[in-house]
């Protein structure tokens, strides 16, 4: 007799159906992990008592995170336009040169620490203006590969200049 694994119970006979729903939402199964994680944590942090209903608890905390995700990468988003539009290199302000040179030097010590092809397919497709299908071909790669990679290179390079934000 093959033994059967314990019966998940509570918010834990929940999680496939989070992830799936949360995959075909983001397009990602990675990203939907990522929040699947980020909403178990929530809610055993703040388990404050019974929920009467985990199922729609834990799907509500999931599509909020997902929201407050979307509206800060928006704000970073602004506010990256906003910056760059304000601080041009040829203003002759010196703040603002040093500025620029120091956020060079983060995103240059951010993309060495990640792999080759990483470092690549951000340098073709941001700086050479090459297409995913593009790098694809040259890497002799999936041009869903080439995404993954570019996606890891993004994810990496915003936990970066987060951690030195202000």
């Amino acid at each position: 007799m093959i033994p059967q694994p314990p019966r998940r119970t509570g918010f834990f006979e929940h999680y496939e159906e989070l992830i799936g729903t949360w995959t075909r939402r983001l397009r990602s199964r990675h990203q939907a992990e990522d929040l699947a994680h980020d909403t178990f944590v929530r809610v055993l942090e703040a388990a404050s008592g019974e929920v009467a209903q985990p199922r729609a608890y834990l799907h509500q905390t999931a599509r909020n995170i997902a929201v407050d995700a979307y509206r800060r990468e928006d704000r970073r988003e602004a506010i990256t336009l906003e910056s760059l539009d304000q601080r041009s290199p040829h203003s002759g302000d010196p703040e603002h040169v040093m500025h620029a040179i120091q956020l060079a030097d983060s995103i240059e010590r951010a993309l060495a620490e990640l792999p080759l092809n990483c470092r690549r397919i951000f340098i073709w497709q941001k700086i050479e203006g090459l297409t995913q299908q593009e790098i694809a071909e040259r890497l002799g790669l999936s041009k869903n590969m080439v995404e993954k990679y570019m996606i890891r290179t993004l994810r990496h390079l915003r936990e970066r200049l987060d951690a030195m934000a202000p």
